[in-house]
């Protein structure tokens, strides 16, 4: 007996999912979905590496397509999309990440934050 997902994915995620893709390899960012190892006392999890000379994402395998798109756009926040093309929902998940990630990084806070 197969073992179903919980939860499916909807083709707005999976196109948007590939729209990001598509993106980061514009940017010359490589995207690769794996199944990442897991052992006792390792935990693996999607995000960006160098492997040589070359930005590699991995995706985990086993994690859904929402969590991959979580991975791309704050992957892509920060990075410039002037020249790349990318719907308004995409553009606007990167941009949210990117101003997040500056507030963080100890940016630009609101007055009397």
């Amino acid at each position: 007996m197969a073992v179903v997902k919980a939860r499916r994915d909807t083709s707005a995620e999976l196109a948007l999912l590939e729209e990001l893709k598509t993106a980061a390899a514009k940017l010359g960012l490589q995207v690769r979905e794996e199944r990442l190892l897991r052992e006792v006392g390792y935990h693996a999890r999607s995000g960006r590496c160098r492997v040589r000379d070359t930005e590699v994402i991995f995706l985990d395998r086993d994690q859904p397509a929402s969590a991959h798109i979580e991975v791309l756009v704050d992957e892509l926040a920060g990075r410039p999309l002037e020249h790349i093309y990318l719907s308004p929902a995409a553009r606007a998940l990167v941009e949210r990440a990117a101003v997040t990630e500056v507030r963080q990084d100890g940016g630009d806070s609101p007055v009397g934050g």
